[in-house]
């Protein structure tokens, strides 16, 4: 680009900036010309600051003011076939100051350009018209997105990643997509003509689609081409010239080319696919999705083209290649123009007489003209998703059109001219606006058959006289707003859909009635007649119906009956009793008993499940032979039928579901007599044992799931079922691995939440083995060796090894979570979570859930980023819609170009201390989009905190979409995709689909018990009320999530099923703040006036203790071991608390979380702390060990931060000291000079203060005492802690480099070792010994000496 002469400075031209690549331009815009690199993969800029602060400043002055990021284009030409290519790349980036009102012919004058060009999701490129304002484009683009600060749009606009989403180009990108029609190319020695008259010339030849294309080498992009249709044309061999071809096209006009090539090969190849495009006979030529404005000139070329598909493009009428010259195809016959915002009908295509299939949807066509009349050979016209609200007389004349699709306009009535249109069998009006149906205007139109009337609003209908329909075969009035709905004149009706209505009462005619849609109502009755003998299908769920039709039972070719979730008491005999019912469904009603079976029924499926059954018929597996499906869970069953009574079983039972009824060890014996079953479910039960002998007969099981019982074992027969690819036992006592690692076909084995001690393991493990869960057991040691053994499964769970709890942990008081996922019959796992307990500094805590349906990149992605999105927009708004709401349109950003075809449903709570309500403590705010929820447990009650937005449970929604011409598929899907009208992803799909949340914020009280996250799956089986019962009273929330997961799949799903349970303690009684004479804030941060008087004498910390402790800084490196690196012993704080002498921090929970006022800078470093270690263990001024208690010496390395800081954030402490502290405190406070913060989970951001006169202790028994017993390591750690740490060092990994460098084994000596029988001995000792230390003295060197200050670089 050629610079432009700086001139005055305009009223939008910003104070000249020092960067030299900054340039002023006309009309007041300035242009920042950099050579930025591109992240090749993603296409975002790898940079975030783009301009200096001057523009910035510029920028803020006006929200009006922003930027535009000019991207240049990408082109690539190939030069040859064979050994050589060359590629030009323009990366250069333009950023161009601007504001709202700067049109883009402005823009172009000043970048020396000709037009912009827009780009949407990395998919279609259109030029924008002079008048067009970029900077408005883009700021209406993230308004409707869901942003609403004019200032933070501002901020979104200057992000470079945003440019996944809308970029601009100074020139029309080349699309690698067009590339693909190019067969070959080559620079080749090309003579034109027959004759020898023309001369040898170097061209570049290109054969793409079916034309041969010559160009100059040196300006084949702008320079003139030369096309050849090959169609019915000629390829022949020059015999006088080596390895030469000539093409020539057909035609009295025929035109010739001579090429030469340099290689045999390259002569044969190019033979080759040309003699292929010769002989083709092209009639079909795709051009869709190309951002085209015009046709291709070398098209006009082929005459023989019956079908031109040109959808989604940006055609123009008056173009040299525009619609108006498309009568140029003599024989077209087929013409696609949908999507392609034409927004005027191109009246000259009713020029092109030839036609008979017509597409032109979604081109925001208001009217039709009256010359379409004229297209009499017409057969299928589609118009769907315009704004037509009538249709022209004139296409009455249209008298060959078959197919008419109007659906998605803004018709009210059906339009009269399809009485004329005889050959017309089927109305296509859905979503439109319909509010009545007229059965009369239906009855004059008897060539009709078909009426698609779904996704109206119609609320009535009008019947005008007594005269029956007897046209009318398939109707769909699904997702309407009906009440009442008769269509007894309908007698000819065979197919109706009427679900999703709010209807009372339905009359139909049973003449020839087949099937019968009618779910998701609100039925008391439902009436048919005459007794449909021809129906097939009768579905009624969800419905408010107390018995089955009388007329239902009659049908005698009834073979499919769903009345699930109505209010059913009994099963009548008669349907029980059917020869023709296949399959029964009845879950989810109030059914008591099932009548006995006394003749053999063809019954192939029943589903019972969720009544009040105590028993099943006793005749019910020995009458029904072909059932193969039975789901009897949430009954009261306590026994089971038995089968057959002779020696060989008959059934041919291959599912069998019956969790969460009261069957015991007695109902094993009978499923022998089922030797096909494929599939168990028997979790949740009484079972406490299940019979080697009798699981040693179900050889043909694959999928056993035994979770929620009280077994102990697994019996050793299941070697047996060698097919076996599920085991699930979750939630018992087993105590002994079962030996399920010899099955062939092993893949899934769950055994969380057991007793498990040991796993033998075989010398080789299946290689189908890909999920193996062990977590939840306690007591479970798994050796390196059997680790690398298990390297090579896919998902390997397991318990980490506990950590010493320190103040990090205090957070676990207030809640805890438990995760579980399953993948179903599904090969792969697209549901993902995120979960952190201790978040932003540990006053809070996130969750998540994030569903990606068909896709497991976008989860997985969220899981990993959308926490740190929220961390930053809490620092940025404490306004919980805002940085919520924020947090979600940021990770949409921020998926790239993942994002742009692929969707997410994604969940997030955020657990805080709450600061607009004094009475609460902490307040819940949860955001959500698609389908996943979040419940919570309120006194026992499910509290639903969340939105379902799917066009089937969202009005509001689907008309927000149906208003924007979206095409809603038969299967209630936005264009085919998904039934989700909010998600994070899919971009492709704005505007329709948008990324923002639905949010809402709640105050937890001490009434709240739990917190349950679920996906689709998950809800779509289990009502909220069944799930928060079903976990309430579990003490585990791990195996809570588990058990609401193995609900949802015995219930009957089979897809990916996700569930997290995050128990919740909230109240004063989980305060765990320090009440040694510190008094606590308020939940809003006023200072609490009750004090605590007569504190404790502060004994060893437990292992819940949080108490900061404090070290010596002037003990020597080699004297701190891991241990010291992370903390020292709380004991000698006894003196400090009780004589005032210790100001320090409050160490507070997450209920009364610390002000925010506090001076702590983090400045994390990387400090390696190691012990020197004498021959013998000890150091040389070391003291004797305890009796009774042997120890060794170790060297742990343990990698921690350091922190400066200074005194003054004890003034708090001191006031609350008050005139209890001695004269020696204020130079004590003083020596508070560095703190430590733990890593890797120890400690997890706790600052702790240390003490500087602390730091000078003297080597000597006393001061050994005073601190806990000094090791041999030189270390001054509790006892107990001592243990924990030197256990978590020895299972990191040993490195030369990192946390921790430990032994890779725990070798016995590592550890404190106390006989059984003098335990109490030794804690009766060291009790003693604790109380009897003596106190320290601070030196006067104390007092004098200035603090040291540590200042240690990130």
């Amino acid at each position: 680009m050629g610079e432009v002469e700086p001139g005055p400075a305009g009223p939008l031209e910003p104070p000249e900036p020092p960067e030299a690549s900054a340039s002023r331009r006309p009309g007041g815009i300035r242009v920042l010309k950099r050579n930025m690199k591109r992240n090749g993969s993603k296409n975002c800029l790898n940079r975030r600051s783009r301009f200096g602060s001057r523009e910035r400043d510029w920028l803020r002055e006006d929200v009006k003011r922003g930027c535009v990021y000019l991207y240049g284009a990408d082109t690539t030409t190939a030069t040859t076939t064979t050994t050589s290519s060359s590629s030009t790349s323009s990366s250069d980036l333009h950023l161009v100051l601007c504001t709202v009102e700067t049109p883009a012919s402005e823009i172009c004058a000043g970048e020396g350009r000709e037009s912009l060009y827009l780009q949407l999701h990395g998919d279609l490129v259109r030029r924008l018209e002079p008048t067009e304002r970029p900077l408005q484009i883009v700021y209406d683009y993230l308004s409707r997105l869901g942003f609403d600060d004019p200032v933070r749009i501002q901020e979104e606009a200057t992000n470079p990643d945003l440019s996944c989403m809308i970029r601009f180009y100074g020139e029309k990108p080349c699309q690698m997509d067009h590339l693909d029609r190019i067969l070959l190319s080559g620079i080749y020695n090309v003579r034109k003509g027959k004759t020898q008259l023309h001369k040898w010339a170097e061209r570049l030849v290109v054969l793409c689609g079916t034309c041969l294309i010559v160009s100059s080498v040196k300006d084949c992009q702008t320079g003139k081409m030369h096309i050849l249709p090959l169609v019915g044309g000629k390829v022949e061999e020059v015999k006088r010239r080596q390895h030469s071809l000539v093409f020539s096209s057909a035609g009295a006009q025929a035109q010739t080319y001579h090429v030469s090539f340099e290689t045999l090969a390259e002569y044969q190849r190019w033979q080759r696919q040309a003699s292929k495009v010769v002989s083709q006979r092209i009639s079909t030529v795709d051009l869709s999705c190309y951002s085209l404005e015009e046709v291709p000139e070398h098209l006009f070329y082929s005459q023989d083209i019956t079908y031109l598909n040109l959808r989604h493009n940006f055609m123009q009428l008056e173009r040299p290649g525009g619609l108006d010259t498309l009568y140029k195809f003599s024989q077209l016959k087929g013409l696609n123009l949908s999507h392609n915002k034409l927004g005027l009908f191109p009246v000259l295509l009713c020029e092109i007489s030839t036609l008979t299939e017509l597409n032109l949807s979604c081109n925001g066509f208001h009217d039709l003209p009256n010359e379409i009349g004229s297209l009499l050979n017409l057969q299928t016209l589609c118009l769907d998703g315009n704004f037509l609200t009538a249709l022209p007389e004139e296409l009455g004349n249209l008298q060959q059109l078959s197919s008419l699709g109007i659906s998605f306009n803004n018709f009210s009535e059906i339009p009269a001219v399809y009485e004329k249109l005889t050959m017309v069998d089927k109305v296509v009006m859905a979503g439109n606006h319909l509010e009545v149906l007229s059965l009369g205007v239906l009855t004059r139109m008897s060539h009709i058959k078909h009426v698609d009337l779904r996704m109206n609003h119609l609320k009535t209908m009008v019947i005008e006289n007594l005269e029956g329909n007897k046209h009318i075969t398939h109707m769909d009035l699904r997702d309407n707003q009906l009440v009442d709905l008769d269509l007894s004149s309908l007698c000819s009706l065979e197919q109706l859909h009427c679900e999703r209505n709010q209807l009372r009462e339905l009359t139909l005619s049973g003449f020839a009635l087949r099937t019968v849609y009618a779910n998701s109502n609100k039925l008391t009755a439902v009436n048919v007649y005459p007794v449909p003998n021809l129906l097939n299908s009768l579905e009624l769920s969800r419905n408010l119906l107390e018995c089955v039709p009388d007329w239902a039972c009659e049908a005698k070719k009834l073979e499919v009956l769903d009345m699930s979730y109505n209010l059913l008491t009994e099963v009548p005999v008669r349907i029980l009793s059917s020869l023709s019912l296949r399959k029964l469904m009845v879950g989810h009603n109030h059914i008591h008993i099932l009548p006995a079976l006394v003749e053999h029924i063809p019954l192939e499926a029943l589903d019972v499940q969720h009544n009040a059954l105590s028993r099943l018929p006793d005749t019910l597996f020995s009458k029904a032979l072909n059932l193969r499906y039975l789901n009897a869970s949430a009954n009261s069953l306590e026994s089971l039928p038995s089968t057959c009574t002779g020696e060989e079983s008959l059934s041919v039972l291959q599912l069998l579901y019956l969790t969460n009824n009261l069957l015991t060890d007695q109902c094993i014996p009978v499923l022998i007599g089922h030797p096909h079953l494929r599939i168990l479910h028997l979790a949740s039960n009484q079972l406490q044992t299940f019979p080697a002998s009798k699981l040693n007969k179900l050889e043909q099981l694959e999928e056993l799931n035994l979770s929620g019982n009280k077994l102990k074992t697994i019996p050793t027969t299941i070697a047996n079922c060698k097919r076996l690819h599920t085991l699930v036992a979750h939630s018992n006592n087993i105590s002994i691995f079962p030996e399920i690692l010899q099955l062939p076909h092993i893949q899934f084995v769950d055994l969380s939440c057991n007793d498990l001690t040991e796993i033998l393991i075989p010398e080789a493990l299946p290689a189908t083995l890909q999920d193996l869960d062990l977590t939840g057991n306690t007591n479970l040691v798994l050796e390196h060796k059997t680790l690398d053994m298990f390297s090579h499964i896919t998902t390997l769970k397991i318990d980490q090894k506990p950590l010493p709890t320190t103040d990090s942990t205090i957070t676990s008081t207030f809640w805890s979570h438990g995760l579980a996922e399953m993948a179903g019959q599904r090969n792969k796992l697209c549901v993902s979570a995120l979960a952190m307990d201790n978040f932003a500094e540990g006053v809070g805590a996130v969750y998540g859930m994030f569903d990606g349906d068909r896709n497991e990149e976008l989860p997985r992605l969220l899981q990993c980023t959308m926490a740190d999105v929220l961390l930053e927009e809490v620092q940025q708004s404490m306004n919980d819609t805002v940085f919520m709401a924020n947090t979600f349109l940021v990770s949409h950003r921020k998926l790239g170009m993942a994002g742009q075809k692929l969707g997410c449903s994604a969940l997030l709570c955020y657990i805080r201390p709450d600061t607009a309500d004094p009475t609460s403590s902490f307040s819940l705010t949860v955001a959500n989009v698609g389908t996943c929820q979040a419940v919570l447990c309120r006194g026992g009650k499910p509290v639903p905190l969340s939105k379902v937005f799917s066009l089937e449970q969202d009005q509001e929604e689907a008309q927000r979409v149906k208003d924007q011409k979206a095409i809603i598929t038969e299967d209630n899907k936005v264009n085919g995709v998904t039934c989700c009208t909010r998600m994070l992803g899919c971009t492709y799909l704005y505007p329709w689909i948008l990324p923002k949340p639905h949010i809402s914020s709640t105050s937890l009280t001490i009434q709240d018990e739990l917190l349950i996250l679920g996906n689709k799956a998950l809800w779509e089986h289990l009502s909220y009320t069944e799930a928060v019962n079903a976990v309430r009273h579990v003490q585990d929330p791990l195996a809570a999530a588990k058990k609401l997961c193995t609900l949802a799949q015995s219930y009957g799903c089979q897809d990916n099923v996700g569930a997290m349970v995050v128990y919740l303690n909230i109240g004063e009684e989980g305060c765990t703040c320090e009440m040694n004479g510190l008094t606590l804030p308020g939940p809003v941060g006023f200072v609490s006036t009750a004090t605590i008087k007569d504190a404790p004498k502060p004994t060893t910390p437990s292992s819940s203790s949080g108490i900061a402790s404090e070290f010596s800084s002037e003990m020597s490196t080699s004297e701190v071991s891991s241990e010291v690196g992370s903390t020292a012993s709380d004991e000698h704080n006894t003196v400090g608390l009780e004589a005032g002498l210790l100001p320090r921090p409050d160490r507070r929970c997450s209920l009364h979380p610390t002000p925010t006022s506090g001076i702590f800078q983090r400045q994390p470093s990387c400090a390696t702390f190691s012990s020197n270690q004498s021959d013998n263990g000890l150091d040389s001024d070391d003291e004797q060990p305890v009796e009774g208690v042997m120890t060794n010496g170790s060297k742990v390395e343990v990698e921690v931060d350091i922190h400066c800081c200074r005194g003054r954030d004890l003034e708090s402490s001191l006031a609350h000291a008050g005139n209890s502290s001695t004269p020696c405190l204020e130079e004590h406070v003083k020596g508070l000079v560095l703190g430590i913060r733990r890593q890797n989970s120890v400690n997890s951001g706790i600052l702790l203060p240390v003490s500087k006169d602390k730091m000078e202790l003297q080597k000597s028994p006393s001061t050994s005492c005073l601190y806990g017993k000094k090791l041999s390591n030189g270390s001054i750690v509790p006892l107990e802690d001592s243990l924990n740490l030197i256990e978590v060092a020895t299972e990191a990994p040993k490195r030369k480099t990192g946390y921790f460098a430990a032994p890779t084994q725990l070798e016995p000596e590592d550890q404190f070792v106390v006989p059984r029988d003098l335990e109490e001995e030794v804690k009766e000792q060291m009790k003693q010994h604790q109380e009897s230390r003596p106190e320290p003295e601070p030196s006067e060197e104390d007092r004098t000496e200035p603090p040291e200050e540590f200042d240690t670089a990130l």
